[in-house]
């Protein structure tokens, strides 16, 4: 069965099917780094990463490029606030983004640049637009004239008028049409600047985007990804400037996700009502905030909540728990490790005929785009049928439901490897443990409450099971 993709651009499902064969060029638009990003914007990182991993996975050769904007007037402002240096500002969020999305799961892209590091790029590509009549010049200041794109408007499917009419557009009398937009702003004093034909300044916005996807991609993306807020007008004025340029198409397919929504309202940083996911993780198991943005599908709005992220959990839970039974079942030795992101090879576990038809449940949602809330419901009547197999006390059926489960679990990004402790860690604990037991069979209680404490001290929980008591590291 194909992968079918809804395009943004067309507004139906596809078939998807990339310039090259086995080959996918994708682009997201990342995180403007002037503070920590909020749980909205995670649902983009989560989900385009799951994208990617599934194209992986479907055998193709992705890559990904995914920006950085490090420099534009709320980084300017939140660094004069900080009293820092704009770049100094930029790289402290830059490692926090890569702290807080690693703790999601979501793995670097295999490109990711920074605006600073492209002038050369982005100011070639301004000179092309202004050689070619789409742009104009007005003092220092460079505009894309939207009037000379018979085109423009067509990724949000409006015409200008009504695009103007609704829509937050840069304010400057100076413009020749209300919705031309910025390619190169001249400095103020005091702002950070840089060289160009036009004078000191720095770039717009949305000619960055452009410069950096070409400079590693081409002329042609197969997938350009975003926030459902950046059809209009970044992702507008991307499709312009870039068509203009190089006279191909920006993009064969644009995926974007739907709003984060608080109460029903749209989070957003402009509105005061978003959660920032550093907060979050003092809070939720990182695991469980992944769980709960891929419950949905991408496409549709999701609501936030701290009920939500607790009924994730618990749903995280429910497939932790069958695989550790299943390891408890079946020995120490029986269950899967490592990390799976690359492309499928063998899945394990479908030599059994009710693991391969949940196999086909699951395989069928990603490939109907990407929907990953019925891939969860397939996973989670795996989790079922696997915890009968235990009851049943079917060993081959047991076996097949805990490579399977491992593996697409993993694959999800729902479960991690885990630390791993040193043969000296592993013995401590495992000598706590049994201390810990010792003094319960004497009934010393108060020995046993104290060895727990300690134990929970190193970050290590206890369960106590039919199959005895385990361990694990706390948020594994």
């Amino acid at each position: 069965m194909p992968i079918r993709v809804f395009n943004t651009l067309t507004k139906r499902k596809e078939v998807f099917e990339p310039q090259e064969p086995g080959v996918v060029k994708m682009y997201c638009c990342g995180p403007t780094v002037y503070d920590y990003f909020h749980i909205g914007n995670a649902r983009a990182f989560v989900v385009f990463d799951l994208v990617r991993r599934y194209l992986r996975y479907r055998g193709y050769r992705v890559t990904y490029v995914q920006n950085f904007t490090d420099v534009d007037d709320k980084i300017i402002r939140r660094a004069a606030e900080e009293h820092m240096a704009v770049q100094d500002l930029a790289e402290k969020y830059i490692r926090a983004y890569f702290e807080d999305a690693a703790a999601l799961g979501i793995e670097p892209a295999d490109v990711q640049p920074r605006v600073t590091m492209h002038m050369h790029e982005i100011i070639d590509m301004i000179q092309a637009l202004l050689d070619k009549g789409f742009a104009y010049r007005i003092q220092e200041d460079v505009y894309f004239d939207t009037s000379r794109d018979p085109d423009y408007g067509k990724l949000s499917g409006q015409d200008p008028a009504a695009l103007m009419a609704g829509a937050r557009v840069e304010v400057d009398e100076r413009k020749r049409h209300p919705l031309d937009f910025a390619l190169w702003k001249g400095s103020k004093p005091g702002e950070v600047a840089w060289d160009s034909p036009w004078g000191k300044g720095r770039p717009g916005w949305h000619i960055e985007c452009s410069a950096m996807s070409r400079t590693y991609l081409g002329d042609t993306l197969d997938i350009h990804a975003g926030g459902q807020d950046l059809i209009f007008p970044h992702h507008e004025n991307e499709i312009a400037q870039s068509e203009c340029v190089t006279g191909h198409p920006f993009a064969r397919y644009w995926m974007h996700n739907g709003y984060l929504q608080w109460n029903r309202v749209k989070m957003s940083k402009s509105l005061g009502n978003v959660v920032t996911v550093r907060e979050l993780l003092k809070r939720v198991r990182p695991h469980a905030i992944r769980l709960y943005l891929l419950s949905a599908h991408y496409r549709h709005p999701l609501n936030f909540s701290l009920e939500l992220l607790e009924q994730a959990d618990r749903g995280l839970e429910r497939i932790e728990s069958s695989l550790r039974d299943l390891g408890d079942w079946l020995g120490p030795d029986s269950s899967l490790t490592g990390a799976v992101t690359e492309e499928s090879g063998h899945v394990p576990g479908l030599e059994v005929d009710e693991v391969q038809r949940i196999h086909e449940k699951w395989t069928e949602a990603m490939d109907d785009d990407f929907n990953t809330a019925e891939a969860l419901g397939a996973l989670y009547e795996g989790v079922g049928l696997a915890n009968r197999a235990i009851r049943e006390q079917d060993v081959t059926r047991a076996k097949a439901w805990q490579g399977w489960l491992s593996y697409h679990a993993r694959f999800m990004g729902l479960i991690a490897d885990g630390q791993k402790e040193s043969e000296t860690e592993r013995e401590k604990i495992e000598a706590l443990i049994a201390r810990r037991a010792e003094a319960r069979k004497k009934r010393d209680w108060a020995a046993a409450d104290r060895i727990r404490d300690q134990l929970s001290e190193m970050g290590i929980v206890l369960e106590d099971t039919p199959y005895g008591v385990r361990w694990r590291r706390r948020g594994s």
